[in-house]
């Protein structure tokens, strides 16, 4: 058997360095649970980054590609098919788009944001505002929007006119931007839920100001719902708790379940109407087996319950959270199962360590905050295991003493 260490010394001779070298080598998976490759088993309370959003190997999203598979893998943009229009428009009405709204498929969460760059060029104005802790991807355009100096400082220069990021859930930040260069805006990307700045959220007056100051100014509201949709939150979208109607989300990451995708949603005839034939395109975007996927696990949330249960579970996971003792917890932000535990010390990746050598898989998303984004079949059972070993890992003296509890103990693959 090939060992995780032989493994890793390989990939570190045959990958390009961008990621540093894996924390693991994983083999396979089953609901909320992964194996290594030498047989150890970890609770995975990350989901891929909020991508498996049905776990691990689900049986109806594994069978759908599998059947896509053997008729049709791939058609390009000259076509189309059944399942692509049938996604698109139970996506439109999971939005609640008014009528004469679209949708574009493309193949990632960075690719939705170029398409949304795109579409707010369309508006005759170049300016773009995002906020401080902003993550919309990294390829040059959408990193022009991404906060992180630390991804954006070696590439500049940047795509231009972009506004100086502004504070984020700041309302005067929000309406002096607009009021200094409102008629130089084309549109106001943001997300309802920052996760990669350590899941910090808006509340709705934020982004009710927000759709009322685009519309004021002519200005297009495109709300990042990449990780903040499909049910992470407890509802299909971020957006909806605000009660508003953007003029475009941008999709990805849970939306097929662990197959690459993304999507822009544009809402109603005026947005939808800004990008005409030949404007954008993709070769991939919309392929068979991405649409298969996609309604895979819409039709399972849907039939399901599946956002009552992220509800249900999340509130488990954050009230358990808040009711450790220890005082080493100073808050839990976000919403379903979208959490970032804050904590009273920078000690955030030394517990995701031990976390992940007790056999949990979390993140540490900031030096005081781990988050969490598990599979929205989170089993509550597994929500339970998890804040049992939590008083062990966030305990000063647990590093002294070793791995503890969880599920962190070699056991061999089941079939």
């Amino acid at each position: 058997m090939t060992t995780a260490s032989a493994l890793l010394d390989r990939y570190e001779h045959s990958l390009l360095g961008v990621f540093g070298r894996p924390k693991l080598v994983l083999e396979r998976g089953a609901g909320d649970y992964v194996w290594d490759v030498d047989g150890t088993r970890y609770l995975d309370l990350l989901g891929g980054l909020a991508v498996n959003s049905l776990g691990h190997a689900h049986p109806e999203v594994a069978a759908a590609i599998a059947a896509q598979a053997g008729r049709l893998m791939h058609t390009s943009n000259f076509f189309t098919t059944p399942g692509q229009v049938a996604l698109a428009e139970r996506l439109l009405t999971l939005a609640q788009a008014p009528a004469d709204s679209a949708v574009f498929f493309a193949n990632s969460g960075t690719e939705a944001i170029e398409a949304a760059i795109k579409l707010a060029r369309r508006t005759g104005r170049s300016g773009l505002l995002a906020t401080q802790g902003a993550f919309h991807g990294r390829t040059t355009g959408a990193l022009a929007l991404t906060h992180k100096p630390a991804y954006r400082e070696p590439f500049a220069p940047l795509l231009p006119d972009v506004l100086p990021h502004i504070p984020y859930h700041d309302s005067r930040a929000l309406a002096a931007a607009f009021a200094e260069h409102g008629d130089s805006i084309g549109a106001f990307i943001v997300e309802p839920i920052q996760g990669e700045a350590g899941v910090l959220p808006g509340d709705d007056s934020y982004l009710q100001l927000a759709r009322e100051l685009t519309t004021k100014h002519g200005a297009l509201l495109i709300v990042d719902e990449i990780q903040t949709g499909i049910g992470r939150t407890g509802r299909w979208f971020g957006f909806q708790r605000a009660g508003i109607t953007p003029d475009a989300i941008t999709v990805a990451k849970g939306l097929g379940g662990g197959f690459p995708i993304g999507a822009l949603i544009t809402f109603g005839p005026a947005v939808t109407g800004m990008l005409t034939a030949g404007q954008h395109g993709t070769t991939f975007g919309g392929n068979p087996l991405a649409c298969a996927a996609g309604l895979a696990v819409l039709t399972v949330i849907e039939r399901d319950g599946v956002l009552q249960h992220v509800q249900q579970v999340g509130a488990k996971l954050r009230d358990g959270v808040l009711g450790l003792p220890g005082g080493r917890v100073a808050e839990v932000r976000g919403e379903g199962l979208l959490l970032g535990i804050g904590l009273t010390s920078l000690t955030a990746p030394a517990i995701a360590a031990r976390a992940q050598d007790a056999g949990y898989i979390v993140n540490a998303v900031r030096e005081d905050t781990i988050r969490l984004a598990p599979s929205l079949l989170l089993e509550p059972a597994h929500a339970e295991d998890f804040l049992g070993a939590l008083p062990g890992l966030l305990s000063e003296s647990s590093e002294a003493a070793g791995p503890v509890g969880g599920q962190g103990t070699p056991s061999p693959p089941q079939d």
